[in-house]
């Protein structure tokens, strides 16, 4: 695109083109009971699955907390028949004892099961919301304007559409079962120890407030870090981004040491960020495994003292030393998965962030019943004014009538608002006032979709997929056939060089089309364009990356091609347009001069000037 454009809202950007400041991301989310509310929303719609992952999750954590009382039986009737055969009255009760054991293995076998259906019911509602959320996030691409792009790398968008919704996808995973299975746990073993001691549970709560103060600490600490990773993640994948994709310019100005320099800065903070966030939430587990171990001991002592008062089976100490052991495990786990809905809902935000972006109408407020089909090519550019802020216009009052069939050019020096002309006529952006009229209707009065179905364009930035050369030319009309393809490439004097590539039309292009040459791309979106057989072209430096015996024999095809068509011609070489039916010359966003390259150069104006300037350079 052209040089004129000034993005509006840019942020101050660094040498290589990235954000350059620092985030500021410490700050906890800016709405984070709204964002919640939202992610309420769509998990909200798998209620059912969601009841029934509860269900699975109690029902697991119940039979798994039934597990030590069961197994301090076992140790009771040892102990009791150990007693009995020193005193000669009897001995172990083995059949007892191995009936516990298969009810035992029973309940922990039935805990498995159902923790395997709620992890598999679980896994499916992640994926499911993440999955929708991509196609959200993909679909709201194309609703976005074009100021958008301009103020945001490429790495920011592709962050909060790949790491943001992993990361909100794995978190959701884990964190609800996770929540339900702690919460039931703590409240489980909690009546199971008060069913053996009232006592000794009064001493093991007693670590409860330490343990609280202790998680509540952590997790203030560690939120504004896993906010910060998440931020500066997303301007690491865009410094990648942007390097890998303008590597031959890095390597030109010798510039490597300088982007490796800024990545670096970057980095390190996304290392600091994710190493404390990840830190501190590995602390948690060893803390309350220390403040556990505390509460094991008093347990241990006061129920021994318990023991030999014969207040309390020694069965019954076992289980509730193993009751105490898990009491702080579901406790830490409630802890983690605070980290984790931190995580989460940082990215959350940022996902329903995007996902709230405004977007450009895409259908007419007034519906017209005109489409592409009815289009005739006349147009018209009444007192437009246009800025890309709105505090700085660089088109005004700009007015021009266009027929149906005429070939008009534009030109001007850099800065002059040419290719901004064409971007408002595409309707790319809105004029700031005046209007643009095609065929005598507004194009405000058009979808956006239906408007630029009438629209042919070959810019002079090439833009190819990874794909054949067939599909990429096909690109222009889906459901054009194998030989309109070839036709059209002919056309645009393009057949030649295919045939002689390796596969011709079957050659794959890699993902930058750095396998064919620029000339060659150039050629390639030409083909395009004429085989999409629009009613209007632009023409956008369309021949400025091929050599001048190729660009003679495209501007032969170019003729035959507008031949009946409205034609916009952005050019600089001026010797490409002397045959144009209209010059339009810019200047500063202004028509200055306008008629055809007789009429201009009789003027001996501001053309003419610019005509022969070029001309002699070119002597």
């Amino acid at each position: 695109m052209s040089e004129e454009v000034k993005q509006e809202g840019k942020r101050p950007r660094g040498p290589m083109g990235h954000g350059g400041g620092p985030m500021g991301g410490g700050e906890k989310p800016k709405h984070f009971k709204k964002t919640m509310r939202q992610l309420l929303n769509y998990v909200g719609r798998y209620k059912i699955a969601l009841v029934f992952v509860t269900i699975f999750a109690i029902a697991s954590t119940c039979f798994s907390i039934v597990g030590p009382k069961i197994m301090g039986k076992i140790a009771t009737k040892i102990a009791e028949g150990l007693s009995d055969k020193i005193m000669g009255s009897g001995g172990i009760d083995f059949d007892g004892i191995f009936k516990i054991i298969l009810i035992l293995i029973g309940l922990y076998v039935t805990s498995s099961l159902f923790s395997f259906i709620q992890g598999w019911l679980m896994t499916g509602i992640s994926q499911k919301i993440s999955y929708r959320l991509r196609a959200e996030m993909s679909a709201k691409i194309n609703r976005l304007p074009m100021n958008y792009y301009d103020t945001r790398t490429h790495g920011e968008v592709l962050s909060r559409i790949t790491n943001d919704v992993d990361t909100l996808g794995m978190s959701l995973s884990q964190s609800i079962a996770q929540l339900v299975t702690s919460v039931t746990m703590v409240i489980g073993i909690l009546v199971m120890m008060l069913s053996i001691s009232p006592l000794l549970t009064l001493l093991s709560l007693l670590i409860l407030p330490i343990s609280v103060a202790f998680m509540g600490i952590t997790v203030k600490k560690s939120h504004k870090f896993f906010k910060q990773q998440q931020e500066y993640l997303g301007h690491v994948n865009g410094q990648v981004e942007e390097v890998f994709s303008g590597q031959n310019i890095v390597k030109a100005f010798n510039r490597e040491e300088q982007a490796l320099k800024e990545f670096n800065e970057t980095n390190e903070i996304l290392y600091k960020s994710a190493w404390k966030s990840q830190f501190l939430s590995g602390m948690m587990q060893p803390i309350m495994n220390f403040v556990g171990n505390l509460g094991y001991a008093g347990v241990a002592i006061v129920g021994g003292f318990l023991a030999i008062n014969g207040s309390i089976e020694i069965g019954d100490i076992l289980s509730f030393i193993q009751y105490v052991k898990q009491f702080t495990q579901p406790i830490a786990q409630i802890a983690q998965v605070t980290n984790m809905l931190q995580s989460m809902a940082a990215a959350a935000e940022r996902v329903f962030e995007f996902l709230e972006e405004e977007e450009e109408a895409q259908k007419a407020e007034h519906e017209i019943g005109v489409t592409e089909k009815d289009f005739i090519g006349n147009v018209s550019f009444k007192n437009v004014s246009f800025g890309y802020k709105q505090d700085q216009t660089i088109i005004h009052n700009f007015n021009a009538e266009v027929k149906q069939g005429q070939k008009i050019a534009i030109v001007g020096p850099t800065g002059a608002g040419k290719t901004t002309m064409v971007k408002l006529l595409m309707r790319f952006y809105d004029v700031n006032s005046g209007e643009i009229l095609v065929d005598g209707y507004n194009i405000r009065d058009f979808d956006r979709s239906e408007l630029r179905k009438a629209f042919g364009m070959v810019l002079q930035d090439t833009w190819l997929f990874q794909g054949t050369i067939m599909e990429n030319i096909r690109y222009g009309r889906l459901d054009a056939t194998d030989e309109e393809v070839i036709a059209a490439a002919k056309a645009a004097h393009a057949h030649h060089f295919i045939s002689t590539l390796p596969g011709g039309y079957q050659m794959e292009l890699n993902e930058e089309a750095s396998n064919v040459s620029q000339g060659q791309k150039q050629l390639l979106t030409i083909a395009r364009a004429i085989l999409a057989n629009n009613k209007i072209l632009i023409l956008d430096e369309a021949t400025s990356s091929v050599d001048t015996r190729t660009e003679v024999r495209i501007q032969k095809a170019m003729d035959n091609l507008m031949k009946g068509r409205t034609s916009f011609i952005i050019a600089h070489r001026l010797s490409t347009i002397r045959d144009a039916d209209c010059i339009l010359v810019m200047k500063d966003g202004d028509i200055v001069e306008q008629g055809n390259h007789e009429e201009l150069m009789q003027k001996d104006g501001f053309y003419a000037n610019l005509y022969n300037s070029q001309f002699e350079r070119s002597a």
